[in-house]
């Protein structure tokens, strides 16, 4: 990872962060130069110290990038005690759900970027979407982009208004897809299937379907068209849940209703 320079700090190793973190040493960034705060480090995090990761160490050192990924309702406690490894210098990228830039700019610095990955980062399939403040150097957004690149695609906007809409659809989206899985495994067994074996066709139904989509070029639109056929079994379930009540509206009302948590959480 050439473009991450000097000394990075983690602040927090849980799920997502240890995901980033992992990913990280994956493609490369020295171990040595990674600073770990995490006062409940997992086994798999306290054994990277063995690869030279600096894990909880006494004192402070100023980093060159801190990364924040604790939990959002932590961070007023956690906060000023992250800003000892902040100098003017220091870019500050943060995946907390609904925590603004300004906030992180009024407790750990000015030159911030604020992004909203997602859990499949957990397998490097995840996708974050990132804003920079305007301070941030052309060179502090490239090394941005290659940590959050450790985990998946990244998208870069301008507006850190949609941050909230971002965060009801890519960062809260799997489990509407983990949703989906579970109930199709029991509308199965409402069919007549065993449940473990409509357990199964569900899961690697929705599984094999997203690898498909991930796969091709074509628009999610054609690859369900591709499956239906004119009058078949598709059709006449494509009806129900493409209807006037069906998923679209649902799947809109989701969104909204997530969306407005995300604009409540930064109040």
């Amino acid at each position: 990872m050439q473009d991450i320079a000097g000394t990075t700090v983690l602040a927090g190793a849980g799920k997502m962060g240890g995901a980033m973190l992992t990913g990280w040493l994956a493609r490369g960034l020295d171990p040595q130069r990674v600073i770990v705060v995490e006062p409940s480090p997992s086994p798999e995090i306290s054994a990277l110290a063995a690869q030279g990761v600096r894990l909880n160490p006494q004192g402070t050192a100023t980093a060159d990038t801190l990364v924040i990924a604790v939990k959002p309702q932590t961070f007023r406690e956690a906060g000023p005690r992250l800003k000892p490894f902040v100098d003017p210098t220091t870019l500050v990228v943060s995946i907390m759900a609904g925590t603004t830039i300004a906030s992180l700019q009024a407790v750990c610095g000015a030159k911030v970027v604020r992004a909203m990955p997602n859990t499949p980062a957990a397998i490097g399939r995840g996708v974050t979407v990132a804003v920079a403040a305007e301070n941030v150097s052309a060179a502090q957004r490239a090394a941005a982009d290659a940590l959050l690149k450790a985990t998946g695609a990244v998208e870069w906007i301008d507006d850190e208004a949609l941050m909230d809409a971002v965060t009801a659809v890519s960062g809260s989206g799997p489990a509407y897809v983990f949703l989906l899985a579970e109930e199709l495994a029991r509308a199965g067994v409402a069919a007549g299937l065993p449940e473990a074996l409509a357990a199964r066709l569900a899961r690697e139904t929705v599984a094999g379907a997203g690898e498909l989509l991930h796969r091709s070029e074509l628009p999610a639109a054609t690859l369900r068209q591709n499956v239906t056929s004119p009058g078949g079994t598709t059709a006449a379930a494509l009806d129900v849940l493409m209807g006037h009540e069906g998923l679209q509206r649902l799947m809109i009302r989701a969104v909204a209703a997530a969306t407005a948590r995300s604009k409540d959480l930064a109040k």
